[in-house]
């Protein structure tokens, strides 16, 4: 068996059947498309530290990008169950492919329906869904990561234009964005969102280099120096820090179901080699360590499924709150993050080589437990939920 063997999730307590068919219709798509352009060189891509680009024009024209945004900008209009499944089968074939789709939809195109004016909608939400300009998101800095309302960045009134300056880090496509939705500062020190562009003089996107997680993935940073950006590019309709936060819970929702590809992906590789496999004249799944470890992983995957599931039933509803999100991204990260661990032993030596995922989504969930609120902050926002105390100030 190799690592593009077509993969095929888990579903244990029959899932499946809480699924509308337009759901399955958009899952089972995007589940085909990974099998047969992510999955033959994504371990490539990975060990030279290069996104695939050729990959956002397909994404776009599959509806991957702001699924839940109207038709009427480009979007697909679909459910946030549809936009979960997407985001579950882009992370089984890598969680860069699947950061990439996160942020454009959820962190860039999402704060520009919810906040934009028309024009700024009109502008540029048809462009990014399908794939024509690729968005980031600015707001973490150098020194302010879990504290955003700590940020440096600022905005000075100028007139008839904005003067933009400061630094954002960890910025996924940045060095490949054409947009940046941005958070800073104003005379009041009061957050603002805003538009800035590629181009725009002052603004320069140098790339991340050294990076053991993520490597199919662009990271970089954002760095303004009095760059100009003009009155009409500035969020009309929000101010402080709740909108990142919306942003950032939005993205946070995609991220409990995409870990969930991972841990999948992950144990259906695990699964067909242990069968495969012979030892002692016979497979070693029939031993019973090897089938703790998969009865385990199964259980926890079973268990995060019905999570999303109800999550994204509640959002749809209206109902979902930032502090159930926090639960599901932390819970299903690190799920994902043990599964990948754990599972890897099963396929000894050859786990930790090229030929199969289990590294590489190990490698990558280092990531994901951190970033979009780390797995310690998650943690405390559920204590506030429970005690009303906020811990983490």
């Amino acid at each position: 068996m190799s690592a593009n063997t077509k993969f095929v999730s888990p579903d244990h307590f029959l899932v499946d059947e809480l699924f509308t068919d337009e759901h399955k219709i958009v899952r089972d798509a995007i589940r085909d498309w990974v099998n047969r352009r992510v999955r033959p060189d994504i371990e490539k891509y990975f060990e030279d530290a290069k996104f695939p680009a050729h990959l956002v024009k397909e994404l776009g024209e599959l509806g991957a990008f702001g699924p839940f945004i109207p038709e009427q900008y480009g979007g697909a209009g679909m459910d946030y169950i549809s936009y979960g499944l997407i985001m579950q089968e882009l992370e089984a074939g890598d969680s860069g492919i699947r950061s990439m789709a996160s942020v454009q939809t959820s962190l860039v195109m999402f704060p520009i329906y919810e906040f934009g004016s028309e024009d700024q909608k009109m502008k540029y939400l048809p462009r990014l869904a399908a794939g024509e300009i690729i968005g980031c998101f600015g707001l973490t800095e150098p020194n302010h990561g879990s504290d955003p309302g700590s940020m440096s960045s600022t905005i000075k009134d100028k007139g008839d234009h904005y003067l933009l300056n400061g630094a954002k880090m960890w910025i996924t496509n940045s060095t490949i964005a054409d947009i940046a939705v941005v958070w800073a500062k104003d005379e009041m020190g009061i957050v603002r969102g805003m538009v800035v562009e590629k181009g725009m003089a002052g603004l320069t996107a140098p790339e991340t280099h050294g990076k053991w997680s993520l490597r199919a993935s662009v990271t970089g940073e954002l760095v303004f120096d009095n760059v100009k950006v003009p009155k009409e590019n500035i969020f009309p309709h929000v101010k402080g820090l709740k909108g990142p936060l919306s942003c950032l819970n939005s993205a946070r929702y995609g991220i409990a179901w995409g870990a969930i590809g991972a841990a999948a992906d992950c144990y259906d590789v695990a699964l067909k080699y242990s069968l495969e496999r012979y030892q002692f004249g016979k497979p070693i799944a029939s031993f019973q360590l090897q089938q703790k470890k998969l009865a385990e992983a199964l259980t926890e995957i079973t268990k995060a499924q019905l999570l999303a599931w109800r999550l994204g039933t509640l959002r749809n509803e209206g109902k979902s709150t930032p502090a159930m999100v926090s639960m599901a991204k932390r819970n299903n990260v690190a799920m994902a993050l043990d599964i990948a661990r754990n599972l890897r032993q099963i396929l000894g030596a050859m786990g930790i080589t090229n030929d199969y995922p289990m590294m590489r989504h190990m490698m990558n969930l280092e990531s994901v437990i951190t970033y979009e609120g780390t797995h310690d902050v998650h943690l405390l926002i559920t204590g506030n939920e429970i005690t009303g105390i906020q811990a983490y100030k």
